[in-house]
């Protein structure tokens, strides 16, 4: 049962419920305390975060907020035990990281590895889609043609987001225009461009590598592959930048290293 508060147009009213030896509620938490929060997400399993658009009765429909229910939690990627962070938004379970899993044609930004620990590994789309050859390649100029889900380079249970569960994540969180307010980071992007990151996306700035090798728009900018092709030479990604609250749902040429999202089956 949600709780009531008579008066609450300036802040974000949310409750969590943590499932464990005790509950600790939270009735009233302004956009200043995200960090904390964040913090608290990262050493708890399970949260239930409803976040209440407007004030009124619980009890009566036309008043319970339409946000999604957002859930956090972890998994361990067995491949290399790297633990990931995990969030429910909504129908979707995404992973609130950017993947660190060291394969063939990954990179670290700038070849240094502290920037992997910081962002998360480079791919390119066919490392992306085929990490262990059994599409038989899917690189530039080569149509591919999966069989959807495709797990890729992700781990076990978890694939590869299509361009359509892309899609759904975008509207979920509010549409084109401010989703990437919603999803980047609250630090890190450049010129204070970062996000509100209410959903617990977390989304950092982690640039890409082009064809020559060279790196570019760390702090700037985030591009995540897609599965979805578009022609043999491209395949779609989502892209977020410090300069635009809004998201970017383009195409690219394959033969450049972007960030991985899974989202689990």
């Amino acid at each position: 049962m949600l709780d009531w508060w008579a008066s609450c147009p300036t802040t974000f009213r949310r409750k969590f419920l943590f499932r464990g030896n005790h509950e600790k509620h939270i009735s009233q938490i302004s956009e200043n305390s995200i960090s904390t929060l964040k913090t608290w997400l990262e050493t708890t399993l399970v949260v239930f975060l409803t976040i209440l658009s407007a004030c009124g009765d619980d009890n009566n429909p036309s008043n319970q907020s339409s946000e999604p229910t957002v859930v956090a939690g972890n998994f361990i990627d067995f491949r290399d035990n790297k633990t990931y962070r995990t969030i429910t938004i909504g129908s979707q379970t995404w992973m609130a990281e950017n993947l660190n899993y060291n394969a063939a044609n990954s990179f670290c930004y700038d070849d240094d590895p502290t920037n992997c620990s910081k962002y998360g590994r480079l791919y390119l789309w066919s490392a992306a889609m085929d990490s262990i050859g059994s599409l038989n390649g899917c690189g530039y100029n080569v149509l591919c043609s999966p069989v959807y889900p495709v797990q890729g380079v992700c781990a076990s249970g978890w694939h590869l987001p299509t361009k359509d569960e892309f899609e759904t994540l975008i509207n979920v969180v509010g549409g084109k225009f401010t989703a990437g307010r919603m999803l980047k980071s609250t630090r890190g992007w450049f010129d204070n461009g970062n996000g509100t990151d209410v959903y617990f996306f977390a989304a950092l700035p982690a640039g890409y590598r082009n064809n020559g090798g060279n790196y570019n728009f760390a702090g700037d900018s985030t591009y995540f592959w897609s599965s979805t092709e578009a022609g043999s030479k491209d395949a779609y990604y989502m892209s977020l930048n410090y300069n635009d609250d809004g998201v970017g749902l383009y195409s690219m040429y394959r033969y450049r290293a972007l960030s991985v999202r899974c989202v689990k089956n």
